[in-house]
């Protein structure tokens, strides 16, 4: 059964891409925050499908297809929209890593699943550490704004780089784990 509450919480977080990618270039003040409203209700959605496919009994091989697709498509479109409105190096560099390691990391689950070792690359606490800084820091950069006197962009861009940091030392993880399978015969 495709249609259950977690999936369809995967499948509004694609349906929000869109919205996302309008909503953040409207040429009105309250465009950013907007934007980051539907960023942060699509990051919630990632946290509580999880959670409610792993409560209910739920779990699905189409949803664990379906959600780390749409996890990748949300952060990378959130990525290149900062990176477009924010060019300096840091701010490209740590998208660069984060994108990079996710198509390493998808590269990697997919060649482990054809030799049927892909629990060699289970998610972990560190992934989990990782996904929750790169979202608040995504999150804090799309809003923009500063609230009172606390530079909320700027908090932002500290997390999405301490995020950057994690991304590495998770795929070196990922690497160690996987590396003896890669290199046998």
């Amino acid at each position: 059964m495709v249609w259950h509450l977690p999936n369809i919480m995967t499948f509004s977080r694609l349906g929000a891409l869109p919205i996302f990618v309008l909503v953040f270039y409207l040429p009105f003040d309250w465009a950013r925050p907007a934007a980051c409203f539907v960023f942060a209700a699509a990051a919630i959605t990632d946290w509580a499908d999880g959670y409610f496919a792993r409560k209910m009994g739920l779990d699905s091989r189409f949803g664990a297809f379906i959600d780390p697709v749409a996890d990748k498509l949300i952060v990378a479109t959130a990525l290149v929209l900062i990176v477009q409105t924010d060019a300096h190096w840091y701010v490209a560099l740590a998208a660069a890593v984060i994108i990079g390691r996710e198509l390493t990391i998808s590269a990697l689950r997919e060649w482990l699943s054809e030799t049927g070792m892909r629990s060699k690359v289970k998610v972990s606490r560190l992934g989990k550490t990782k996904t929750a800084f790169q979202m608040t820091g995504l999150s804090f950069m799309i809003y923009e704004q500063d609230i009172w006197n606390l530079p909320v962009y700027f908090i932002g861009l500290l997390l999405i780089i301490v995020s950057a940091g994690l991304t590495l030392w998770s795929m070196f993880d990922y690497w160690r784990a996987a590396w003896p399978l890669l290199t046998s015969e």
